[in-house]
């Protein structure tokens, strides 16, 4: 394993730097032009390793999947997924093994869909349950990957109810597959929440852009037609997720990071975090993270540095990602300065201390392999000489390029390591 300690660069953050395509959008499109007649070309798209994973799990099913360039795919489909071979391998990547669990019915025969040792951690069993309500075969031993779906190329019809308290991925994954239902399909929620709900608001546009026909019920329901898909042409917007370090980046050093888009144009549900990071050093007391999951460990490193206490609630699906966020989050905070943080049920409270900017705190950051932690806990190497990011390229699975963006602006590393 290979190690990476930041020089905290003592200027303020200042260039343009064009953060990578969205991965929410980017796997959305890739299932949807798979499933549409034709060819579709995907531009602005992230190229990392949740997508290629995507990709290849696509091409096993018989989609032609090709990339002309840094930031294009090409698909082409006939609008149909045929039995692979072997099982669907997919790492730790939670959309993808969520989307094809669903989409995998499509399939006329057997489909295995499975993960790494920490996906077959990671809850899949409410989507499951979803599935065999719609007369689906599918199966899983321990309510975590791997899923086993006997598919007869039908997604029946009528109203499927989804628990999507633990992730809104369930939510997407079968709103995306309704539209090869034997009728119209009613998707509505059951439980008094769901994770995350502007990456349904995500899917629902994708499936129109590809002549999808959706039509949102009321707050806990929708209604897809079984309309299929038509291939399209699609630009990707950037990832809000990825802006979120380099926004919180140009605050932390008082200085302006260009990305060649405005904060207000982004669609996804993590840009909700760029109105906290304007206020620090003086964010707010509580902030509710459950709409924002992925911002929130960008958001508390930079609690770290704020003048007054921040408590993190609505985070408990966080203890269901690549890693638990919470006690990781917390965890590593403490490595910095005992006391930084704690955990309270499933709130994170950062004791916020703005005299850690300027300190010398030898501190080696365990990231879990998690591309989140690592990236958010890159923030606090530019004010603290000394942190030390272990496992630096776990930021592969969604932004590959983002020690490169960081030296990019200023920010000096020494790698430690084979």
């Amino acid at each position: 394993m290979t190690s990476l300690t930041i020089t905290p660069p003592g200027h303020p953050l200042t260039g343009s730097v064009t953060p990578p395509g969205s991965k929410s959008i980017t796997n959305r499109a890739l299932l949807l032009a798979a499933l549409a007649r034709g060819t579709s070309r995907l531009t602005g798209a992230l190229k990392s390793k949740d997508t290629a994973l995507m990709a290849t799990a696509l091409q096993q099913m018989g989609v032609v999947v090709e990339e002309p360039d840094a930031t294009s795919f090409v698909v082409t489909s006939d609008g149909t997924f045929k039995a692979p071979a072997g099982p669907l391998m997919l790492g730790n990547a939670g959309t993808a093994t969520r989307f094809l669990t669903a989409a995998a019915a499509l399939v006329e025969g057997r489909v295995v869909v499975d993960g790494d040792e920490d996906m077959r951690r990671r809850p899949i069993a409410p989507l499951v349950d979803a599935l065999r309500s719609l007369g689906i075969a599918a199966t899983t031993a321990t309510g975590c990957p791997p899923v086993v779906i006997e598919g007869s190329g039908r997604f029946g019809r009528g109203r499927v109810a989804i628990d999507g308290g633990l992730s809104s991925q369930y939510v997407s994954a079968l709103l995306m597959a309704a539209a090869f239902g034997d009728g119209p399909i009613e998707v509505a929620l059951t439980g008094r929440e769901i994770g995350a709900r502007g990456y349904v608001d995500l899917t629902v546009a994708a499936m129109r852009a590809f002549g999808g026909k959706v039509e949102q019920l009321d707050e806990r329901s929708w209604r897809v037609e079984p309309t299929g898909y038509r291939a399209t042409d699609y630009r990707i917007e950037p990832d809000a997720s990825a802006a979120t370090y380099l926004w919180a980046a140009a605050a932390l050093t008082g200085g302006n990071i260009d990305l060649g888009v405005p904060m207000s144009a982004f669609t996804q549900p993590d840009a909700a975090a760029a109105r906290f990071i304007r206020m620090f050093p003086d964010l707010p007391a509580v902030i509710d993270g459950a709409q924002m999951q992925d911002a929130v460990p960008t958001l508390a490193v930079l609690a770290a540095f704020n003048r007054t206490p921040v408590r993190f609630v609505g985070i408990a699906n966080l203890r269901v990602e690549e890693c638990d966020r919470v006690s990781a989050l917390s965890t590593e905070l403490n490595r910095i300065r005992p006391g930084l943080a704690r955990e309270e049920g499933d709130d994170l409270v950062v004791e916020a201390d703005p005299g850690l900017a300027g300190q010398t705190l030898p501190t080696a950051i365990e990231t879990y392999a998690d591309h989140r932690i690592a990236m958010s806990f890159a923030l606090a190497g530019l004010r603290i000489a000394g942190i030390t990011i272990l496992d630096p390229d776990c930021v592969g699975k969604t932004y590959p390029g983002y020690w490169d963006a960081l030296a990019s602006l200023g920010v000096e590393f020494k790698r430690n390591g084979a």
